[in-house]
C-alpha cells in the first residue's frame, strides 16, 4: 500500500516518560496500517524496556481518532505474492507473530487503547494485552474470510475462547463487534470512554494514587450498553454449533431472525474456501494448549493460502485493487466444498518454521 503520510515521520513514536513507555502507531491517514518496518520497531522497543528499570508499564495506542490500527499490509502482501516471493509474505508474518505473542507474554503490563477502528492484525496488538481498553467509538472484527483468507494474529485463540459459538460466527462472517460486544466475547476488558482517553493518559504516566494499571483503569471506567452478541447468543450458537459450513447455513436459512438470515447471507459471498479452513482453526485452537501453539497454527495456514490457494489473491483483488467487489472463488459455492476441503491446509508445512 502506498502510504500518504509524510516520509520523514517515524510511523511509531516511541518515547518512555515517568515509569510509562508509549508506542504509538503513527499512520493515521492509512489507519495505522502495519507494515515490517513498523513491526520491528514495536519488537526493539519492547525489548529494550523489558530490562529498562525506569519503564515499569508500556502503553500502546494508535495515532488520529479513526482507530489503533486496521490490519496488516494487504495490498503488500498481493504484491509479494503476485511477484512470485511468497517468502517476503513468510518473513512479515514471521516478524508479527513473534510480537504477537510478545504482548502475551510481556513481562511488564502492557496497556492497549483499541479506540476506532481495529481489525486483523490490530486484533493481534491489543488481544493479548494485560489491560485492553474500548470506547464508544471501537469497532472490532477478524473479517479475513471476506478476501479468501483466515484470522491469524492469535485470533482463532481468542475467538475460540468466547462464550457459546461466538467464535465461529465472528471468525467466518467477519461481524463487527462495538465495545460492548468486544467486551461480552473477552476480546476486552474495560469501557473508557473516548473523551477520557488523554485522562487516564496522564494518570498512567504520573501514577497518582491508587497506583497499579487496572485500579488506574477503573478510574475511568464505565459500563457499557448491553451487548447485541449476547441477545443473539441463542441463534448463533444454535446454527454456528453445526458440523460444516454448509450445515451452518442451512440452521440460519430454518431461523425466524432477520440477522440469522443476513448471516446466510454473508457467508454466501465469502469465500468457500476460506471458510472451511476457519470453521476447522477455531475449533482446533480450542484444544490447543496456549497462544504460541495457535500461531503456529494459524501460520501454517496463511502459509499455505499465499503459497497456492487461488482465493486469497483473488479476495484481495475484488476488495482492494480492482474494487469489484465480484470476487471469482474456487470452489465458486459453499454447495462445491468437498468433505476434506480444509485438510490440505492443515496438512502443508511452510518451508521456514515460526519458531525456531
Amino acid at each position: 500500500m502506498t502510504d500518504p503520510a509524510p516520509p520523514d515521520e517515524p510511523r511509531v513514536l516511541v518515547r518512555a516518560a515517568g515509569g510509562l513507555g508509549c508506542l504509538t502507531l503513527n499512520r493515521p491517514r492509512a489507519l495505522n496500517a502495519l507494515d515490517l518496518g513498523m513491526i520491528g520497531d514495536l519488537a526493539a522497543a519492547l525489548d529494550e524496556w523489558e530490562h529498562d528499570t525506569d519503564v515499569d508499564l508500556v502503553l500502546l495506542d494508535g495515532a488520529g481518532d479513526r482507530g489503533l490500527c486496521a490490519g496488516g499490509d494487504v495490498r503488500g502482501l498481493y504484491d509479494q505474492i503476485r511477484s512470485g516471493d511468497p517468502e517476503g509474505a513468510g518473513r512479515f508474518f514471521r516478524a508479527e507473530y513473534a510480537v504477537n505473542a510478545r504482548i502475551a507474554e510481556y513481562p511488564k503490563p502492557i496497556v492497549v487503547l483499541a479506540d476506532g477502528i481495529t481489525m486483523g492484525g490490530g486484533i493481534g496488538l491489543a488481544g493479548h494485552a494485560a489491560i485492553r481498553i474500548v470506547t464508544e467509538r471501537s469497532k472490532l472484527a477478524m473479517p479475513e474470510t471476506r478476501i479468501g483468507f483466515t484470522p491469524d494474529v492469535g485470533g482463532t485463540w481468542l475467538l475460540a475462547r468466547a462464550p457459546g459459538r461466538l467464535g465461529e460466527y465472528l471468525a467466518l462472517t467477519g461481524a463487527t463487534m462495538d465495545a460492548s460486544d468486544a467486551i461480552y466475547a473477552g476480546l476486552a476488558d474495560h469501557f473508557v470512554p473516548s473523551a477520557n482517553l488523554d485522562g487516564l493518559r496522564d494518570a498512567l504516566e504520573t501514577r497518582a494514587d491508587p497506583s497499579s494499571p487496572t485500579e488506574l483503569v477503573l478510574l475511568f471506567d464505565e459500563t457499557p450498553e448491553p451487548s447485541q452478541l449476547a441477545a443473539r447468543r441463542p441463534w448463533i450458537d444454535e446454527a454456528f454449533a453445526a458440523d460444516t459450513v454448509a450445515e451452518i447455513v442451512d440452521r440460519l436459512r430454518g431461523r425466524p431472525e432477520a440477522e440469522a438470515s443476513a448471516a446466510a447471507d454473508v457467508l454466501g459471498e465469502v469465500s468457500p474456501t476460506g471458510l472451511a479452513v476457519t470453521l476447522a482453526a477455531v475449533r482446533r485452537a480450542r484444544e490447543l494448549p496456549d497462544l504460541r501453539a495457535a500461531l503456529a497454527q494459524e501460520y501454517g495456514l496463511v502459509m499455505w493460502f499465499a503459497t497456492g490457494q487461488p482465493d486469497l489473491l483473488e479476495g484481495i483483488r475484488a476488495q482492494l485493487v480492482d474494487k469489484d467487489r465480484t470476487p471469482r472463488w474456487q470452489p465458486a459455492t459453499i454447495g462445491e466444498l468437498t468433505p476434506d476441503a480444509a485438510a490440505s491446509a492443515f496438512a502443508y508445512r511452510p518451508t521456514v518454521p515460526l519458531w525456531n
